[in-house]
């Protein structure tokens, strides 16, 4: 059997403040959809020869520190992940930063690739996303691909720290695919972490195999001290729908939010044809949760920004309007552009659309 890239795989199958921000809390869920789209990328690939972002950018995490918003990404350069930052005043206009978490030579995990997807946040859904400290660091987690290439090899989870959101240190391994269950030994994929009460959550997506194609399934795993984790017994908890369903083949990335009582499991499926969109699941705890029948973000028309694949979500807040950042591939499927885009729940104005495009 041959290696087979997730990306191929896709294309075959069709961020200082130490306080915390005191957000609203309702009773009653809030609404989870965002249906109206910016239509454009607000952050794609510089296309610079050797630049860490040359070939595509990927995988947002949207969040609030100090008076900016900041936007972690993956950016992919042909050799292997690292992972960019960039900063923006009115969630539209965004600048980049910098690579803030490189790879390793020298280091035998970090060698090729490091994506940090999530940092340890405000819970709640109508919050901006403020980033929270744990003992003075912030708290990072990244996932790591073993060999060169497009998401190569079995990928282990990890933790990283900082002391000012800017320079990030890779700490130890807290989870490896061989020490899961079935569901899992393929890899893991994107990590989201919470924190409610005394307990760490660490969610992620993982693949049953590493050759040949795949299924995805979210699962979570706890920990007291974000040193020992145990994976739930009940796990994955998102799982694969049945044949025909949105997530019959995918059911990945996981970005879990706090809505009133209960829990949104925001996350991306994968359909029979080989389309990927975002879809949300709702639960009264962090272990169940029952999925809505029709997409958060859906793909757009052929030739769209977002034609190909809709994706890989991170949600905000802001004036009372939820951001939906998602993935967002178009063009052609041998000659895609993939980067960054938005759907909001409140329609863009003709002057934030050229605010966007400044």
């Amino acid at each position: 059997m041959y290696a087979l890239s997730r990306r191929r795989f896709l294309a075959l199958s069709a961020f200082a403040a130490s306080h915390a921000y005191a957000a609203p809390r309702s009773a009653e869920p809030r609404s989870l959809l965002s249906p109206f789209k910016l239509d454009r990328l607000v952050l794609g690939p510089s296309n610079e020869a050797g630049a860490y972002d040359s070939k595509s950018v990927d995988c947002p995490f949207v969040f609030r520190n100090g008076n900016l918003w900041h936007m972690t990404f993956v950016a992919f350069d042909g050799i292997g992940y690292q992972t960019g930052l960039a900063s923006s005043e009115d969630l539209l206009r965004w600048k980049k930063v910098g690579c803030i978490l490189r790879r390793d030579p020298n280091n035998p995990v970090l060698k090729y690739n490091v994506a940090m997807n999530w940092i340890l946040r405000e819970n709640d859904l109508t919050s901006q996303g403020r980033i929270q400290r744990v003992q003075g660091s912030y708290v990072g987690a990244y996932h790591a691909y073993p060999s060169q290439g497009y998401e190569s090899g079995a990928a282990v989870i990890g933790l990283a720290h900082s002391k000012d959101g800017l320079a990030w240190t890779p700490g130890d391994i807290i989870l490896r695919s061989e020490d899961g269950a079935a569901w899992e030994r393929g890899g893991l994929y994107k990590p989201c972490l919470l924190r409610e009460g005394d307990t760490f959550y660490l969610f992620y997506n993982a693949k049953d195999h590493t050759t040949g194609p795949w299924h995805e399934q979210t699962g979570v795993a706890t920990s007291k001290d974000l040193k020992t984790w145990t994976r739930y017994e009940g796990n994955p908890i998102l799982r694969n729908g049945p044949a025909g369903s949105y997530d019959a083949h995918f059911a990945s990335d996981p970005c879990v939010l706090k809505n009133g009582r209960e829990w949104a499991f925001f996350y991306f499926g994968l359909d029979d044809k080989g389309v990927a969109r975002d879809l949300v699941a709702s639960g009264p705890d962090l272990f169940h949760a029952t999925k809505q029948e029709e997409p958060v973000v859906n793909v757009g028309a052929p030739g769209s920004v977002d034609g190909i694949y809709a994706h890989k979500p991170s949600v905000v807040m802001h004036n009372g309007d939820l951001y939906h950042f998602y993935c967002a591939v178009g063009g052609n499927r041998k000659n895609s552009v993939r980067g960054i885009s938005v759907a909001r729940s409140r329609p863009f104005s003709d002057a934030e659309r050229a605010l966007a495009m400044a």
